[in-house]
């Protein structure tokens, strides 16, 4: 007989989270101080796109491991022309990338992603709330960063409508930028280290119909 070890009992005991995106960095640019401060979850994290980039899926591994979080890349085009995607496409590697698991809470890209612009946000976001409205994913909640940048008009930051919204404190927020920094390697002028946002913002949802509808509502207002 195989005896398990405590600890890894209780692990497995935690109720599963999952955070879906785009790129590898999008989970600790959007979500990353909740991701550190709630270590209750069984963090899985998943990107659709970079599986076979030599520089930056090494260092998702990293910090992987720094958040404590399993995780997976998909490998979905990410050129500069942002040729759109087939959503039956991002659906199937969403699910294959999530493996059948149920999720208590699963975090992901807004309708309109955080900054102007990137399409395999945008595909992202619609591929999760429409599975979750099919029944391809089982999740109890469904949280989208909620973030915006007056149509580049100023760094992303939390949207006035965010159901939920934190300020990081200290050690969280010098924690999130030692990630994206010394982790991911952005300089202290990029984007990423300018961008990494000290208050982080999501819209919640516990119903699926709930978010098809108010997604629907913000794509019709921009």
């Amino acid at each position: 007989m195989t005896l398990i070890p405590f600890d890894e009992v209780r692990s497995d005991l935690r109720p599963r989270a999952a955070v879906v995106v785009a790129h590898p960095d999008d989970e600790t640019l959007w979500c990353g101080g909740y991701i550190l401060t709630h270590p209750e979850f069984r963090w899985r994290v998943v990107t659709l796109c970079r599986a076979s980039d030599p520089d930056r899926a090494p260092k998702f591994r990293q910090v992987l491991q720094q958040l404590g979080a399993e995780g997976e890349m998909a490998d979905l085009d990410d050129e500069p022309a942002q040729v759109g995607v087939p959503i039956e496409q991002v659906q199937e590697t969403i699910v294959q990338l999530l493996a059948g698991e149920s999720y208590s809470l699963i975090l992901t890209h807004g309708p309109k992603g955080e900054y102007t612009r990137h399409r395999r946000h945008e595909e992202c976001c619609q591929g999760v709330v429409d599975l979750w409205r099919s029944g391809g994913i089982d999740a109890g909640r469904l949280w989208l960063f909620a973030y915006e940048d007056g149509d580049r008009a100023y760094l992303p930051r939390v949207r006035e409508d965010a159901d939920r919204r934190q300020v990081l404190t200290d050690d969280i927020w010098q924690e999130k930028r030692r990630l994206i920094m010394d982790c991911y390697g952005y300089g202290a002028d990029s984007w990423e280290a300018r961008s990494t946002p000290r208050e982080e913002g999501f819209r919640c949802f516990d119903s699926a119909q709930a978010a098809v509808i108010r997604t629907a509502l913000l794509e019709e207002k921009t």
